[in-house]
């Protein structure tokens, strides 16, 4: 069996090595949907950055100020012990006469939040991207998740928050667009 062949018959593997029964009848369709469910949450990998983030110039040819999307849902899963994290992401740039529709910064989360992750490399993935195929003169993200992995078992505190950023171009030297964007970026409370 190829290595990338994963099965319903691995999962049923599984359920077995943890102590239960994959013939007992609540567990009979768990393989295929845990398999389905896995397709799912890893299929970050089969999206490509660059197709999702096509640019246009109509309407941008004057605008040189900051655009946030605040609220961006992220669900992933962390490499290290494939237990989820989740929370949210803002994505801001400011535009270098260009511009990209704004549901692109959600579809690139959840490209970048659709593959086995550590938050701060996911963080600065988006930014990257955004820098590299908007070429803005300026990109800020910031993240926040809460990760499974600490509070259902290590640690075991709940509700403890995350928070990465990642500042690039402009932003990294102007206080006064840092200032602004990070502003933008806080959570309402």
């Amino acid at each position: 069996m190829d290595e990338n062949d994963f099965s319903a018959k691995d999962w049923r593997r599984l359920l077995r090595h943890i102590g239960e029964d994959p013939d007992r009848q609540g567990l009979h369709e768990t393989p295929m949907r845990v398999d389905k469910a896995w397709r799912h949450w890893t299929s970050g990998y089969q999206q490509d950055p660059a197709e999702i983030l096509k640019v246009f110039e109509d309407g941008a040819e004057k605008y040189n100020e900051l655009i946030v999307v605040r609220g961006i849902p992220v669900y992933s899963h962390c490499e290290h012990h494939l237990a989820p994290f989740f929370g949210t992401a803002t994505v801001g740039y400011t535009p270098n006469g260009k511009i990209v529709g704004l549901s692109k910064f959600t579809r690139l989360v959840e490209c970048f939040s659709k593959r086995l992750q550590v938050q701060e490399r996911m963080t600065i993935q988006i930014a990257d991207a955004v820098m590299e195929h908007v070429q803005p003169l300026s990109v800020g993200v910031v993240v926040r998740c809460r990760h499974m992995c600490m509070e259902s078992r290590g640690i075991q505190t709940p509700g403890e928050e995350t928070v990465t950023s990642a500042l690039l171009g402009e932003m990294r030297t102007n206080l006064g667009l840092r200032t602004e964007f990070l502003s933008l970026a806080r959570e309402r409370d």
